[in-house]
């Protein structure tokens, strides 16, 4: 039988930190950014419940966390959707160039 030591919810929590770092990097989709970003603070959240705090502080804490989450991540989605409607574009890139020409 094989023992996998390594897997464990600190070191699961670091990878999907940087499933979603990596998704931020290499994406110009405005959705996939969003995504991503999300995907990290669940990596982070996860890590802070792992670490077996015996206080409520730290609980209490990542339940605000997972709302404040939630509230910046639907704040984004509206804002892409107006940018959407105003420049007609996903791409991060094309966005900026579409800006500039308006300006």
């Amino acid at each position: 039988m094989v023992k996998i030591e390594w897997i464990n919810g600190t070191n699961i929590s670091i990878l999907i930190f940087f499933i979603g770092l990596y998704g931020l990097i290499t994406r110009r989709n405005m959705v996939k950014s969003i995504i991503s970003i999300t995907v990290m603070q669940t990596g982070i959240i996860l890590f802070f419940i792992d670490s077996n705090h015996q206080d409520p502080l730290s609980e209490a804490l990542m339940i605000t966390a997972i709302v404040i989450g939630v509230a910046v991540t639907a704040v984004a989605l509206m804002i892409f959707i107006h940018l959407y409607h105003l420049y007609g574009t996903t791409n991060w890139k094309r966005l900026l160039q579409k800006r500039r020409r308006d300006l």
